[in-house]
């Protein structure tokens, strides 16, 4: 196992609340320093009263490529360097296919993977230019599976997953490492009308989604500021993993949905191999 060293330098977005308060804080706290980024500068103005220089506190709507391009800058000139960058802006959109407009859609793909893509590269250039760095995206175990109601959000960290893995193949030559942090469920304040947005609401699924939402409340949480130990060890290991479950109910979930898939593939591999065909 790699040992804590201090003496990294961060940039975290959606540093306001949840995992990006508690992973901004962690770091600061160990002698790290911090770009903290949010939507509005007053919800993280307190790091800076609390650590003063270690911490850079900028404003920053991912959906604004050039926000984030400037920001990106701002915090390598202001430290000299980026050792992470930590995508963790995010929202879940709540409702069934059907619910959701092509607006719900669009803006949740903004703000989930289109803004983290902004910030990569922005930080691309930068990284390469100091010689390596560590890349890292706030996913989720939606990434390998999915749930009704929010399949939306689902889809959202499946693009998230395929583009760290196509990045990490990249950029590797250059000494930049690619990871990505996927939570379980935790307690939270993913869950505040903060972090969630709603579609138009059809009757017809009422008695679903409150099935749903029961099932949902039901599920054991885990306590967020025991990750930052874990994210800690990510981040100081000298080849870190591309992927990274936090929790303890993720493997065995993600296992049994993977041996399904594989199941279901084996049963019609027959048919699916005959469709290959020979070329005449």
């Amino acid at each position: 196992m790699a040992q804590q060293h201090a003496g990294k330098t961060w940039f975290i977005t959606g540093a306001s609340r949840g995992f990006g308060r508690i992973w901004t804080e962690a770091a600061l706290k160990r002698g790290d320093k911090v770009a903290a980024t949010a939507r509005k500068l007053e919800s993280i103005a307190d790091f800076k009263e609390k650590y003063g220089e270690n911490v850079l506190t900028l404003e920053l709507d991912v959906t604004k490529p050039g926000q984030a391009k400037a920001a990106v800058e701002q915090a390598h000139a202001h430290f000299g360097k980026l050792d992470i960058v930590l995508n963790n802006a995010g929202y879940s959109l709540v409702g069934t296919v059907e619910e959701a407009s092509a607006d719900d859609i669009r803006l949740l793909y903004e703000t989930n993977v289109i803004g983290p893509v902004a910030v990569i590269q922005a930080a691309l250039p930068l990284l390469r230019q100091q010689g390596g760095g560590h890349i890292i995206g706030t996913s989720s175990n939606v990434g390998h599976i999915t749930y009704p109601v929010i399949g939306y959000y689902c889809s959202s960290k499946w693009a998230f997953e395929a583009i760290h893995e196509s990045l990490a193949a990249e950029v590797k030559a250059f000494g930049i490492h690619v990871s990505l942090i996927e939570p379980g469920a935790y307690a939270t304040e993913f869950g505040s009308q903060d972090s969630l947005k709603f579609t138009q609401n059809l009757d017809l699924y009422n008695d679903f989604k409150a099935n749903f939402f029961t099932q949902l409340r039901g599920l054991e949480r885990g306590n967020p500021n025991a990750t930052t130990d874990a994210v800690f060890a990510l981040v100081d290991a000298a080849e870190p993993p591309l992927r990274f479950h936090l929790g303890k109910h993720n493997l065995p979930t993600v296992r049994a949905a993977y041996a399904e898939r594989l199941k279901t593939w084996e049963e019609w591999d027959a048919i699916s191999s005959a469709a290959q065909g020979q070329v005449e």
